[in-house]
Parts: structure tokens; sequence; C-alpha cells
């Protein structure tokens, strides 16, 4: 299918691996010049070198405003003003029950899983109102809408972001910059691959075992009984950034397998 966005140019966070890597794969198979952005050079260089067509990278903190005022000044002057945001930079944070976490581990965790985004948002946007044409999606999680106790401060940041996703996409629609958020469940990536070798260390057990009894006890609602893959995700935020996604805007699309219990 042709998503009709062959020459545009597009910025993805979190790039370096997961479903960042995986939503910019797809993006640069459509033709679309992709600037990547993680905290590591290497990691993204790395990665950088198994995409086709014109990609760029550029480290970045994006916890520090002026590490992303740094980004919009590279990833603008070497491929132009981006007209495609995914925001897919986050991490699990802070964990624990609710009094076991403290201040810190609340502001770190918002200021990655949220804040971040505001940052990004903010840079970006207007160059996408400038030319009349623009993509955003955000990557949010079952967990904004099905929390968990154990990780809070995650959760809340997700729920937090689909309510900016859905503000943003009242906000800029007339301006042809349309806003959507995606809700994914359980996807093998590094961030999840850390859980579960812990939870394998935990109940000494091995990486599968530990993968198939988190699905049986904190998932069930999985009802295809694996994690999710990136490529699976990216499909989704491929289809969100392109022409065939015209009429969508302030959606959550989620790709969770049936996790999320309600309709």
């Amino acid at each position: 299918m042709d998503l009709g966005i062959a020459g545009r140019t597009a910025l993805v966070t979190g790039a370096d691996s997961g479903i960042g890597l995986a939503s910019a794969h797809l993006l640069a198979q459509e033709g679309v010049r992709v600037a990547l952005t993680d905290v590591d050079a290497g990691a993204l260089e790395a990665a950088a070198s198994g995409l086709p067509g014109e990609v760029v990278t550029v480290a970045a903190d994006l916890t520090v405003p002026a590490d992303v005022e740094r980004l919009h000044a590279e990833v603008t002057s070497r491929l132009g003003e981006p007209d495609i945001l995914v925001h897919s930079a986050g991490t699990t944070g802070a964990t624990g029950a609710f009094h076991e976490i403290d201040e810190e581990g609340w502001r770190s965790t918002l200021d990655t899983d949220f804040l971040s985004a505001v940052r990004v948002v903010r840079a970006f946007v207007g160059g996408m109102r400038r030319s009349g044409w623009g993509r955003i999606v955000l990557m949010a999680s079952e967990d904004a809408v099905q929390p968990y106790p154990d990780e809070l401060p995650y959760c809340a940041a997700k729920a937090a972001l689909l309510s900016l996703a859905k503000g943003l996409s009242k906000t800029y629609a007339a301006e042809g910059v349309l806003v959507n958020a995606v809700s994914p469940a359980f996807i093998a990536t590094p961030m999840t691959d850390v859980m579960m070798r812990k939870r394998a260390e935990e109940q000494g057990v091995g990486f599968d075992e530990a993968v198939a009894g988190f699905l049986e006890q904190e998932r069930p609602g999985i009802e295809v009984g694996r994690r999710g893959r990136a490529e699976e995700v990216a499909a989704v935020v491929a289809f969100l950034c392109s022409e065939r996604a015209a009429f969508v805007n302030g959606s959550n699309y989620r790709v969770d397998a049936g996790s999320v219990a309600t309709i």
C-alpha cells in the first residue's frame, strides 16, 4: 500500500531500538527521510546503518531543554523541518508500591515519559504549522487506561500522554497537523527484556518461562499468548503518519492483542 509520504521528513525519538527503530525502518521504506534520536550516539549509529534511504542521527537527552533545542537545530539544518514526529522515547521508570516510590522517582519518570514529549512537540510543531501538513504520533501504553499498582508513575505519565495527544489534536488539526496516540502492550523490546530478565532471576526460572508466567499471571487478556513484535506496532504508526490516515485525529490505537479489558 502506498502511504503517500515519499519525500517527507520524519523525526523518531527513542529510535536506537524497539518500537522507535521499527517505526523508523518502515517510514524509511516508504521513502521518508528519517532523523533518529536517542541518548546513546553509538547505538544510534548502529541502528541507522540498517535503514534504507537518507538517514541522520542526533544524540540528545530529551529531559534536557537545551538538548531538545540543539536537536531541533541539527535536524532542521541537515534535513529541513520534519513533517512527521514519532515520539517513542520512554522508560519503565520508578517501580514498586505507591508508598515505596519517593519524590525523585516520580519526578524522573514523569520527566522522561511525559515532559520529554511536551518539549519535543513544542520544538517541532511550528514547522508543521508553517507548512500546513504534519503528523504527530505519541507512544502511550495499555497502562494509560489499565494501570498496574507496581508502576504507577509510568501509568500516570502514559495517561498524561493520551490527554496531551487529544488536546493537541484539537489545537492544530485546522492547520493540517494531525495528532494521535498508539498504546502497545507487552512488546518484545529491550525494555521488556529487562523486566523479564529481572523476573527470571527473582523466580529462579529461565527467560522464556518468565515470559510465559507473566502472560498467564499479569496479562491474561493478551489472547494470542505471546509478546507483540515491534514491527506490529510500527505498522500502525506508519499508517497514522500517512496520507491514508487523513481523517484520523485525536485517536488512541491499541496494539495489545486484547490486553485492555474495556471496549
